[in-house]
């Protein structure tokens, strides 16, 4: 399309970043196996020590395809990945991929009722996670449409000497899986592709055709599954790279982002693999293995929120650590503060490293990223430039209105990386996804913003109600909702409340119905009710009951008022 269209003040701006890409048209695997084909023995992965090359890569995902099709896995089927970030995770992925269904990425931590919702809202037919979660699955696996469980073991993707030590630590942990559960085991689901006859187990999939699953919380509370094509994943891979012209193949990025986060599954891992990188794959992220993973692997890329870096500062593991191997540090999840960046470019600066922390921003609707602080030119406060073909506007909220330059407004996004849809929700697409009078089908984020007159954008808050803790989306309504159905409340409101090492924490304001006492064994109730209910990373820190909620003129949950009293209390007690 011509630029002329709709205001592009950022293209005279963007240094060596073109405007436009030619894009790749065919399915993710294919992106990765013509990888493949140019760097057969470059290194594809590394797992807790051990490494795995393209052409190996290639084989196991391939193999992996036909014992998919041997077990009855066609054509635009649903497959339920709840995995960490680990080398069966990877084969499956793209194995999906290869015989023509769609992964439905679902965090393994999620509660038994969040299992259920994703299984059934996804009608997903198979499901692979690890041992280790094997009893939430089998619990709810009776109430959906699941017909093959996979389960895999970390142990089966390690060193024979890594394993010994993993068994005599984490492996003791791990409850053994009866004999007799109607699963498959990693191993003997592998041997099933020795029995598949069919010539033909890959299907050719389009750039348009439906590739993955991953889920957002919604304005009432209702977890969306935002359903993504091939292009979107092969676009985004192409744009980082162009964004980022520093990047040679080969080069490592720390995988630490998990595989149901758009930016895990979008920039760490496909990004990568489409494009001739290595990924350091992170099962399990502490500050403390972060640090030490870039260090060990000279990583050239890392990605985190903000919570992260200011761990990093504070790790005596750092001291003197040589970063001069770092092309990119990038961060998202939430704004970075100017003097956390100022901080952590010094800390860089002290440890070897020629570059500063480069600020990002991006919705699950659009895989992740679309906008990055160009390499040669950073503005203070500012999220950066558009990503090519990527088209960013500030209108009045919820209409197409454009605001001036230096005006707030709702931010929207443009570009290949757009979402297919809102899945089984078409009110909700109608209402995110609109095409305007420029021919574009644009985001409308609900975040607040502007934008400069040279195309520069600046993040100001979310429109809608949401917490990020520790990098994850956390929506109140979700949790509210849960807290809602319980026979004791009778009313439920959730904040973020400020917190130096998850940026914000979980808690929960209720109103008991009547009758309900206030008393430490209530709270208890409700919060193993939580637990049931709510993924571990949402889960309230903390009940408090209140006799009433503050109210709004128009009758609604004052949940400003609420943050306010909040923090108040906060302060008052590091005063003390």
């Amino acid at each position: 399309m011509s630029d002329s269209i709709v205001r592009t003040p950022w293209k005279d701006y963007m240094g060596e970043v073109p405007m436009h890409l030619e894009y790749f048209d065919g399915s993710m695997f294919e992106a990765v196996e013509n990888v493949a084909k140019k760097y057969p023995n470059s290194i594809a992965f590394t797992f807790m020590g051990k490494s795995t090359t393209y052409r190996q890569m290639i084989r196991e995902i391939e193999q992996c395809a036909k014992a998919l099709k041997t077990i009855g896995v066609r054509e635009g089927d649903k497959v339920t990945i709840a995995m960490p970030n680990c080398p069966q995770a990877i084969y499956m992925f793209y194995a999906v991929n290869l015989v023509g269904g769609i992964a439905n990425m679902i965090h393994p931590l999620s509660a038994e009722k969040e299992i259920e919702f994703y299984l059934n809202e996804s009608e997903s037919v198979t499901a692979i996670t690890l041992d280790q979660f094997y009893n939430k699955f089998e619990k709810v696996r009776e109430r959906t449409k699941v017909v093959n469980m996979i389960i895999a073991s970390v142990r089966d993707a390690l060193s024979p000497t890594i394993k010994a030590g993993y068994m005599l630590t984490e492996g003791r942990k791990i409850e053994k899986i009866p004999e007799d559960a109607p699963v498959i085991m990693w191993k003997d689901f592998m041997k099933l592709s020795h029995s598949c006859y069919f010539w033909n187990y890959s299907v050719r999939r389009t750039g348009d055709d439906p590739a993955v699953i991953l889920y957002s919380g919604g304005t009432t509370g209702t977890t969306k599954g935002i359903v993504l094509t091939n292009r979107n994943f092969n676009a985004l891979g192409q744009q980082v790279i162009a964004a980022n012209p520093m990047f040679n193949p080969g080069d490592k990025m720390l995988a630490a982002m998990p595989l149901f986060h758009g930016f895990g599954l979008g920039v760490c891992v496909h990004t990568m693999l489409s494009q001739g990188g290595r990924c350091i794959l992170v099962p399990r992220f502490t500050a403390k293995s972060y640090a030490k993973l870039i260090t060990k692997y000279h990583c050239n890329f890392i990605a985190g929120v903000p919570t992260l870096y200011e761990a990093l500062l504070r790790l005596p593991s750092m001291e003197g650590a040589d970063l001069s191997s770092l092309k990119g540090v990038f961060s998202g999840g939430d704004s970075l503060s100017i003097e956390l960046k100022k901080k952590f470019d010094k800390f860089l600066y002290d440890h070897k490293a020629s570059i500063q922390v480069r600020e990002g921003y991006g919705t699950t609707e659009t895989v992740t990223a679309c906008c990055l602080t160009p390499p040669h030119m950073f503005k203070e406060g500012s999220i950066g430039l558009p990503f090519p073909d990527t088209y960013i506007k500030i209108v009045e909220p919820d209409t197409d209105r454009e605001v001036p330059y230096g005006q707030e407004g709702e931010i929207l996004l443009a570009g290949p990386t757009v979402m297919k849809e809102y899945m089984n929700n078409p009110e909700e697409t109608a209402q995110t996804l609109r095409t305007h009078a420029d021919g574009l089908t644009w985001v409308y984020t609900g975040d607040l913003g502007m934008m400069d007159e040279q195309g520069f954008v600046y993040f100001r808050g979310r429109a809608k109600r949401m917490i990020i803790s520790s990098g994850y989306n956390v929506y109140p309504g979700q949790i509210e909702n849960i807290l809602d159905a319980h026979e004791y409340v009778r009313m439920s409101c959730v904040l973020g409340v400020p917190d130096p090492y998850k940026m914000q924490k979980v808690k929960a304001f209720v109103k008991l119905a009547a009758g309900v006492p206030a008393t430490e064994e209530t709270k208890q109730v409700l919060l193993a009710y939580c637990r049931k209910n709510v993924a571990k990373y949402a889960m309230p820190y903390d009940i408090e009951f209140k006799e009433d909620m503050p109210k709004t003129l128009v009758g609604k949950v004052a949940y400003r008022q609420l943050e306010e009293e909040e923090l108040a209390k906060i302060k008052a007690a590091e005063e003390k």
